[in-house]
């Protein structure tokens, strides 16, 4: 969904986007510990030889491609896997393993509820603070939940302003003057827009709708006042949840949010280089979206980075399937109009000319086999296409076995669900 964004940047601006360089890197490459065995396979060599000739033959040309494909034990198959190459939202793989290794699958952040004031029939007299840390997606949903708690404690009426504090935005907006003023509208259901009542209605029937007139302004500090009280603690959806999200929508605002709290893209860059045990010149970073053509991955680095997020997950119930899209399963975001193999897990990248995938294919043959295809043109239509019917003949040639998620990554996630809220921290 958001790839569509860096799509469309280029017109939006009137200028012709910037021509892909391809940047070499130097002899470490070679070096033995970088060594996959090679499992010779003449038919995935030819599909391999097919494709790029199909590029070539539609006017892109094959130095401008790249491809890696490997089981977990054996090389497979590449074009040009070891050269880091504008990879778009494959970026998002970096920043979903950086995540990973920072917090784990069950991290939630927590979004603090305080007050300097005090409770009387009704009306809070004084301020009302909010002490963000990062949540990625503290949307609608989550308002009205946080509103309908503030309105159970008794408070219908605050005489004070809405403080912001430190990371909190609401709605992908990072400007937290403005999430502010989202969250004062989310709190009074009798000034709601038509796009609050259509998300309030994603709830369950029975949720009420909070309403609270806050009388003061929205203001923005750094710091929560000494005497200030917690209210309660409201809970992001859990790191593996975010991910799902984040993935599936290719959600640029979610990404730089997450990466941000990691501590930034070189941050993530040097932690998804390690996890992984690439050399941190094939994971080449300016941010944790992938907007960008300076955000550079080669189509080896992005496989071993799936592969290592696979390996992080190895004693928990999900799987790299369980927070990127899959084909067949997920109907929605960046793969709703793709002609993807059932059971194959992806990650989309778009740029003005760059169209990237990378992801797993489980297979009866070779069991995981993990592939990145990185390609380079103005025509990104086409790109999916190919990419598409090269996933298709390999998954053929294979013998496709798609895998089932655990029951407890198909449960839809709850937005708005007031268990989150706490009056203590958990």
């Amino acid at each position: 969904m958001i790839d569509l964004l860096a799509l469309t940047l280029g017109g939006l601006l009137g200028k012709t986007p910037p021509s892909i360089e391809v940047v070499p890197i130097v002899a470490w490459q070679e070096a033995k510990v970088f060594d996959v065995p090679t499992q010779s396979d003449p038919v995935v060599e030819s599909i391999i030889a097919d494709y790029l000739k199909n590029l070539a033959s539609l006017g892109f040309p094959a130095q401008k491609q790249g491809i890696w494909l490997q089981s977990d034990w054996a090389y497979l198959g590449d074009h040009q896997a070891k050269t880091p190459l504008s990879a778009a939202s494959l970026t998002k793989i970096a920043t979903s393993l950086a995540a990973l290794e920072t917090w784990g699958t069950e991290y939630r952040f927590k979004t603090e509820f305080l007050t300097v004031g005090t409770l009387e029939n009704g009306v809070l007299k004084g301020d009302l603070i909010v002490k963000g840390s990062g949540d990625p997606l503290f949307v609608w949903e989550e308002a009205i939940a946080v509103g309908n708690k503030l309105n159970e404690l008794g408070i219908k009426e605050v005489t004070g302003k809405l403080i912001i504090v430190d990371n909190f935005a609401m709605n992908f907006k990072s400007d937290p003057q403005t999430s502010g003023q989202l969250l004062q509208l989310a709190f009074k259901s009798s000034r709601w827009t038509p796009l609050i009542r259509q998300q309030y209605r994603t709830l369950p029937s029975n949720t009420p709708k909070p309403e609270i007139t806050i009388q003061g302004r929205v203001a923005v500090t750094d710091n929560v006042p000494d005497t200030a009280k917690t209210l309660f603690t409201h809970q992001s959806l859990t790191m593996a949840e975010l991910l799902k999200q984040m993935n599936i929508y290719s959600n640029n605002v979610m990404s730089e949010m997450i990466a941000e709290s990691v501590g930034g893209a070189a941050v993530v860059s040097q932690m998804a280089a390690k996890a992984a045990k690439l050399d941190t010149q094939e994971v080449q970073l300016i941010n944790g979206s992938g907007l960008g053509v300076e955000n550079r991955i080669s189509p080896r680095a992005s496989v071993g980075m799936l592969m290592a997020i696979e390996e992080k997950l190895a004693n928990n119930p999900l799987s790299v399937a369980d927070l990127f899209p899959m084909g067949g399963r997920d109907k929605i975001g960046t793969v709703q109009w793709r002609n993807l193999p059932d059971g194959v897990a992806v990650k989309t990248g778009t740029l003005a000319q760059v169209s990237a995938l990378a992801g797993v294919i489980p297979t009866k043959e070779r069991g995981l086999v993990w592939f990145s295809i990185i390609n380079h043109g103005p025509n990104i239509d086409r790109f999916r296409v190919e990419q598409d019917r090269l996933l298709q003949r390999l998954a053929n040639h294979w013998n496709l076995t798609p895998v089932v998620s655990p029951v407890k990554a198909t449960q839809p996630i709850k937005l708005g669900d007031p268990k989150r809220n706490s009056h203590t921290e958990s």
